[in-house]
């Protein structure tokens, strides 16, 4: 299975060094040097990791064959994707692979029906979960702990406890009308 682990940002310094935008949990494994990573554009690859380094809080990243400036800016906003055995999970008990979330079904605490997770969109700051519900219609739930309690990959499911206004307008109507009684 394929897992993008990477986005290539700008070329740093004149020695060939990019920056890159991190989208795997295990970047020490994934982006080590030794690496050869496949690329979208795949044209642009197979890329493999020569040197890194982390420099004012950017992981920055040498590959074979790129030893310049402009060689480096050619790479901008390819994305870098490393091939993982799909009966992989990682260490912590906590994270998961974005194929384990994909397709869960998506159920509240008092077990009504959500939807199901489309796709994990990976912010700055915080993951996403896309939810596509029943009729269509796409809502997005952060990834915390205090929204997600619980994904129970043997049950194929994930149980939010959303505040009052995430899934619907009229969660937050209700809520309101709690707060004036």
């Amino acid at each position: 299975m394929q897992l993008v682990v990477a986005r290539i940002g700008r070329a740093h310094g004149i020695k060939g060094e990019v920056t890159v935008e991190v989208r795997t949990d295990e970047p020490e494994l994934r982006l080590a040097p030794g690496a050869v990573l496949a690329t979208e554009p795949s044209s642009v690859g197979p890329l493999t990791i020569t040197a890194g380094r982390v420099h004012s809080g950017r992981l920055l990243l040498r590959f074979e064959g790129v030893a310049d400036r402009t060689a480096a800016e050619a790479l901008r906003n390819t994305l870098l994707i490393a091939e993982v055995d799909p009966e992989e999970v990682p260490e912590d008990p906590e994270e998961f692979y974005d194929h384990q979330l994909i397709d869960l079904d998506v159920v509240t605490r008092d077990g009504t029906a959500v939807g199901r997770i489309a796709e994990v969109s990976h912010l700055p700051y915080q993951d996403l979960l896309i939810v596509r519900r029943p009729d269509g219609s796409e809502v997005m739930i952060p990834f915390v702990a205090e929204i997600v309690p619980e994904i129970d990959l043997d049950e194929q499911r994930a149980v939010v406890d959303p505040p009052p206004g995430l899934l619907d307008d009229s969660q937050a109507e209700i809520a309101s009308s709690r707060e004036d009684s």
